[in-house]
């Protein structure tokens, strides 16, 4: 029972891995919500996980010493016990204020079991003997957990808070034997079966359940998601349990893997866990504006978002001679001299979510390098700020997005070649920001970063819709059985 316990609290956690470099805080960026179908899905696929490891289960040998009328004391021993089939036709989830209880009732199982009797009698100075097989039905059985989540230092703690089985009925089919012994045994061995089912079941059910509290309390708490950025999953606040789904939030944000010391200066507005419109999902995910805030700032401090452009679609531009028209002092000083464009940000992007657009705003510095006799000389350095409008959608199980330019403005913040005639120049760096600057940040952006999700399971339908401040994914989940490890994804 151990696997598919632990099958169902990774889904109820949605867990993702981590290493170091966490950045304290008691505040959530990240709610996810399993509502009552997510629920019905992971009982379901609990149980099915359940029966094949319940099948086949060994029981302890059983023996016994009976009194038969007419035939005596007799020494029965039944053995090879052993549980081959399971079915389950009904069951429920049921979340608590404390706990979440899965129950499975009407539940019939199949025995096989090989059985020997001996004895003798005052008539018979011989001592007779017998054996063969029997099969037992099991049934209207009811199976049931309870089990409690806490948050413990960022993580999840498990604890059994009740399990049992309950047996109601035993019917029993012997292979040979005499009449006397299909009653006898019936009479005195239906309670000692029913036992060892319940007893077997149940023990099954602690174990699983003490695998994964020790599995969950050794997961770590930071997924890397390359060798730039991490995201921090620690697990804030209590888990949210109501009578119809679960709620757990966790840190969210990102961190830089390089050490450059920068503060958490990012204050959420206190919000509902999730809030998704139109049909019910199974999975709701929701992300503040801060989560993205974020990421750009762990790139920024990363020094990643700085660029050489020596190549472009219109590679004239890329030589003075390209821009005698526009800056011919620079054609002057200059001539048929291979030039590049040095881009880097003077700060992290910043990212708004608001009910009908996600926007952006970027602040960079563009300069112009001249390529003379092996040597780079920076001629001019302009100041660009950068507004466009994002879209986000839904990538095997990572949220990934594009941008488009709205507009920007430009100033010129020094120049070694006198002054400049910007309105000339700003087509150019239009072009410059239409065909490589944006094609650039659309490629990384168009493989997104992981959502919270385990190795195993992927998101289906999803739906994405955005409010004030957050962005939210509602989804389905499929579980795809060739995937069943206990890894998570990561970018």
């Amino acid at each position: 029972m151990a696997q598919p316990t632990i099958i169902l609290i990774l889904i109820l956690s949605f867990f993702i891995p981590s290493h170091t470099h966490l950045q304290p805080t008691d505040q959530s960026y990240i709610s996810m919500l399993i509502s009552n179908k997510g629920l019905d899905f992971i009982k379901d696929l609990l149980i099915s996980k359940a029966v094949s490891s319940l099948a086949p289960l060994q029981l302890p040998k059983i023996e016994k010493n009976l009194k038969i009328p007419v035939v005596g004391n007799v020494h029965i021993v039944l053995s090879n016990i052993t549980i081959y089939r399971v079915d389950v036709p009904s069951s429920y989830v049921k979340p608590g204020d404390t706990g979440v209880a899965i129950i499975a009732s009407g539940t019939t199982c199949n025995l096989s079991m090989n059985w020997y009797y001996s004895y003798s009698t005052w008539l018979v100075p011989v001592r007779i003997s017998d054996q063969g097989r029997a099969l037992v039905q099991v049934e209207g059985m009811e199976v049931g957990l309870t089990s409690g989540l806490e948050n413990r230092e960022g993580t999840l703690k498990l604890s059994l808070m009740d399990c049992g089985c309950y047996v109601r009925d035993i019917s029993i089919k012997l292979d040979g034997g005499a009449s006397w012994l299909y009653q006898g045994m019936v009479d005195a061995f239906e309670d000692q079966i029913g036992s060892a089912v319940e007893n077997a079941i149940s023990n099954k059910l602690k174990e699983g359940i003490s695998k994964l509290d020790s599995l969950l309390q050794s997961l770590p708490k930071e997924i890397v998601v390359d060798d730039i950025a991490s995201l921090n999953v620690t697990f804030v606040n209590e888990p949210l349990l109501s009578n119809s789904s679960i709620g757990f939030e966790i840190n969210g944000l990102f961190t830089t893997a390089k050490k450059v010391g920068f503060l958490n200066n990012y204050h959420k507005n206190l919000q509902p866990l999730v809030s998704c419109t139109g049909p019910s999902k199974m999975l709701e995910i929701s992300l503040d504006e801060d989560v993205f805030n974020s990421l750009s700032a762990s790139y920024f401090n990363g020094e990643y978002m700085q660029w050489i452009v020596d190549k472009i679609p219109d590679q004239s531009l890329l030589n003075t001679a390209g821009w005698r028209f526009i800056i011919p002092q620079l054609y002057k000083k200059y001539p048929n001299d291979d030039m590049d464009m040095n881009i880097s940000l003077s700060s992290p992007p910043v990212i708004r979510i608001s009910e009908h657009n996600i926007d952006g705003t970027v602040n960079a510095d563009l300069i112009i390098d001249v390529l003379e006799a092996g040597q780079v000389i920076p001629v001019i350095c302009i100041s660009l700020v950068i507004r466009a409008s994002g879209s986000v959608k839904i990538s095997g199980n990572n949220l990934a997005g594009s941008v488009k330019l709205d507009d920007f403005t430009m100033s010129l913040k020094w120049s070694k070649i006198g002054s400049l005639r910007m309105y000339l120049i700003q087509p150019v760096v239009w072009t410059v920001i239409q065909t490589v600057f944006l094609p650039y940040a659309n490629s990384h952006l168009g493989k997104g970063f992981p959502l919270p999700i385990i190795h195993g399971f992927t998101l289906q339908n999803a739906e994405i819709t955005w409010s004030d401040s957050r962005i939210m994914v509602c989804s389905d989940v499929a579980f795809t059985e060739s995937r069943n490890r206990l890894l998570f994804y990561s970018k």
